[in-house]
This record gives structure tokens, sequence and C-alpha cells, in this order.
């Protein structure tokens, strides 16, 4: 550990936790970024490069690597340091500051954002008979390579707004795509439903899919159950299924660092600055709760200011805050 210490420590490299790292440079923060995964983005970046975000200003859309891709270069330009590969395995107090040790490394900090999104992330899981038997080309959770899914015939399975982007974006490129979603009722935002319903893909609803077994011609057939039915049945014969049942998370990591810090339903619970039950320990983007809280990335965006404003007057209370954007810098 060097006796170096850090205005700020964001915890999370996703795209809130970027541009937390971007504003601490705009107010001249001695900052560091600590990421557990190997590159920045997060859960946009890992599960949805491909998705088109619709709720960015200033963006009509844009899908998730290319708002990772600007918001990178956005950070660029400021100089906090960076750091990959790492999980925070414990945050404790030590005097007026922190000690964050990680896999590699203990620091200090005088403040911590935790930006961390829902925590740890996998894909859920198609739970039907012969699932083990489909290939991982056939199978799969994300649609990464966006190129793997040209002029195939595709099933989305999922019926909230990510599945039904990736349906409406796959549609321009493959031969074919279902959505099956097991109510008749979407999940997505109104104005993507109706472009879903205008679109040419092939809605199959209310179905859940029971059992998915090879053809002999290389496809995949999925047996899929209409819902509140005893013996209505519909096969589907497709080369490839996207499952987008959302994710399951877990903060555990957090459960175990020295500092206890107040959740509510898995997430932290803040103030009106974004402060947790903690001095100097906040919390922006998915990982914050408070009433009235809408998780989207817009959101994580507007709490940034707030919480490094907010920090940087109690450690600087005599450096005050641009009132305006443009006046932050020349």
């Amino acid at each position: 550990m060097t006796d170096e210490i850090y205005d700020i420590t964001i915890i999370g490299g996703g795209p809130v936790g970027m541009f937390a790292g971007f504003y601490a440079g705009m107010r001249t923060a001695k900052f560091q970024i600590i990421e557990s995964l190997s590159e920045l983005g997060g859960q946009v970046n890992a599960l949805y490069p491909e998705k088109t975000l619709l709720d960015i200003p200033a963006y009509p859309a844009i899908k998730g690597r290319e708002l990772v891709a600007n918001l990178k270069a956005q950070l660029a330009s400021m100089d906090g340091d960076i750091k990959l590969n790492q999980t925070v395995i414990n945050v404790e107090k030590d005097d007026n500051a922190f000690k964050i040790t990680t896999n590699q490394e203990i620091t200090k900090t005088k403040s911590i954002i935790i930006a961390v999104g829902n925590g740890a992330f996998n894909p859920r899981q198609l739970s039907a008979d012969g699932v083990e038997t489909i290939s991982d080309d056939q199978l799969v959770y994300t649609a990464n390579d966006i190129e793997s899914f040209r002029d195939k015939v595709v099933l989305v399975a999922g019926g909230g707004d990510s599945a039904i982007d990736q349906a409406l974006m796959l549609n321009d490129i493959a031969k074919k795509v279902y959505l099956l979603h097991r109510r008749n009722e979407f999940r997505g935002l109104e104005h993507m439903v109706e472009v879903l319903k205008q679109s040419s893909v092939e809605l199959v609803t209310p179905y859940l899919i029971k059992s998915l077994v090879n053809t002999d011609d290389g496809q995949v057939r999925v047996h899929a159950k209409k819902m509140k039915t005893d013996d209505e049945f519909i096969d589907l014969d497709v080369d490839k299924i996207l499952v987008n049942y959302g994710f399951i998370s877990n903060n555990k990591d957090m459960q175990g660092w020295a500092v206890e810090i107040e959740e509510e339903k898995h997430a932290t619970k803040v103030n009106n600055t974004l402060e947790t039950n903690i001095h100097n320990i906040y919390a922006v983007g998915d990982q914050a709760k408070y009433d009235g809280k809408q998780t989207i990335i817009a959101t994580g965006f507007g709490e940034v200011p707030i919480t490094v404003n907010a920090i940087m007057n109690d450690l600087y209370p005599g450096n005050h805050a641009p009132v305006h954007s443009t006046q932050l810098s020349d």
C-alpha cells in the first residue's frame, strides 16, 4: 500500500461508473475506477452490446457498444487510474479515509462511489427438457456476434425491452424471427411494442418453451405449450435461439466489507445526495435505492454530478461547483 490517497474511488466500470470518473476529473478530483471485469462497460458491454438504447439524451438511438466506446473516449480525456480485473474484497474505515482491499492491491481513498449496477450478474438460464443437448452456437444468451444470425431462422425468448430490441434488430438480418413470450402483453416501452407489432417479427404468445430437440437437418425443434391449457402445443424449427429472460445478480461481495452499508431489496439505500448511511460512501445507478427511482441509464448519469459535487463540497468546501455545464472547462 502506498501513501497516495485518492479523492474519489469509483467501484464499478459500467456506463454510470465511467461517467462518474469523467465528471470527477472535470472537478479535478484524483480518482480511480476499480472494475472486476477485463474491460469497461459493465452489463451493457457484457450482455447487450448490440442492444439499441433509446433513452440516452442527444441520441435518437445508439447501440450499447457505441455508447460504451463514446464513454471510454470521454473518460480518456481525464487523468484517472483505471484498474481492471480487480475485485473489491473489503472496504474499511481508516482514520479519515477508507482502505480498499482488492484481489491485487490495497489503496486508500477519501470517498467512494458505488456504481456496480446490480452487482455480479449472469444471464437467467432457459429451463427446458433437452436444453443440455443443444450446442452453444444454437442456444445463446447474448447477441455479441450479430453476423452469426444472418440468414438464420431465429427464436427470441422473452418479453421485456431487451427481448423486443433484439427481435427487431435481428429482423433486419435474419431470414425469419419469432418472439416467444409466456404472456400476451409485453413489458417493453409502449412505443417499441407498437413498432414490434407493426414489424414482420412473428409473435408467439402466450407460450412457454417445454423442450428442445435436435432435428436431422441441423435445426432445433422448439416444443412450446400454450399457457393455461393442458394440451395446446406448438413446434417451431429454428437455427438459433436467443434467450432474454434477464439476469440473476447479487452484491454479496459488498456484504463482506467491514463497513456495513444499509440495504433494501439488494440495493443500497441513499439520501437526496446519493450518500449511504456511511459518510462519504455514495451509490449511483442501479445500485442506489430511493423513493421514485427509475432504474435506467439516464437516471444514473443524472445522479453522478449530484454525488461528485457533494463529495467535492465536503472534501474541499472552498471550491464551489460550477453553476452551468459550460463552466466546467474552457
